[in-house]
């Protein structure tokens, strides 16, 4: 049967940032049942007290606070790596597609400190690399269809421990930290223990800054 507790913490899961800020304790608990209790009813068919809503969030406040403090885990000895003066390029897939990737690998120079990644979707391939070499790029698939260039753009490498690949909502841990600062992500690129946000270069200090003060945090 559902009920109204239920009811409630099916909408509150449904907004992160909201229940993140219910198991902190800054939401007033009365102004918030006053926004659920239509919404409830009108699922219910039936009155619900607002003291029953009340009674309901602060017992899932509850609950959400031990989700969180189980779910949290500390990157203090991660390092961070900003690279700058980036582009990036997105290309329609074709069966032309796999000799020219190969060229992009004798292209960059890894060894000078080059920056390359190569992304494959089902039906695009987005390409992120050095400014220095637009024009080599461009030139490579120069018969392909770009979907689009992003040209000012950084990037954040984050060093993960291999252990908090296990822990559910690791990436929601980090990528909400940049959220609540109101940085957007370009893209988001990963491997087993690197996490890599692509960002606007006049974006990248503010999230610099926000990522070291959340790995320092010690809750």
């Amino acid at each position: 049967m559902v009920t109204a507790a239920y009811l409630v913490q099916e909408s509150i899961e449904k907004k992160p940032f909201l229940a993140e800020a219910l198991s902190k304790g800054l939401i007033n608990y009365a102004a918030l049942a006053d926004e659920l209790k239509p919404e409830i009813e009108s699922e219910l068919k039936y009155e619900v007290k607002h003291a029953a809503i009340m009674m309901a969030l602060r017992r899932l406040a509850e609950k959400l606070e031990n989700k969180f403090k189980t779910n949290h885990f500390h990157l203090k000895e991660s390092d961070m790596t900003i690279k700058s003066d980036l582009f990036e390029i997105t290309i329609l897939k074709s069966p032309n597609i796999p000799p020219a990737v190969r060229k992009l690998y004798d292209l960059v120079n890894y060894l000078q400190g080059d920056f390359l990644t190569v992304t494959h979707g089902l039906y695009e391939l987005t390409i992120i690399s050095n400014r220095k070499y637009t024009k080599n790029i461009e030139e490579i698939f120069k018969n392909e269809t770009i979907v689009k260039k992003i040209t000012k753009l950084s990037s954040l490498t984050i060093k993960i421990p291999v252990e908090a690949t296990t822990i559910p909502g690791m990436f929601y841990i980090i990528t909400k930290a940049l959220a609540w600062e109101n940085i957007n992500i370009v893209e988001i690129i990963s491997t087993l223990s690197e996490l890599t946000f692509i960002l606007q270069e006049d974006e990248t200090s503010r999230a610099f800054t926000t990522l070291k003060r959340a790995m320092e945090k010690d809750d």
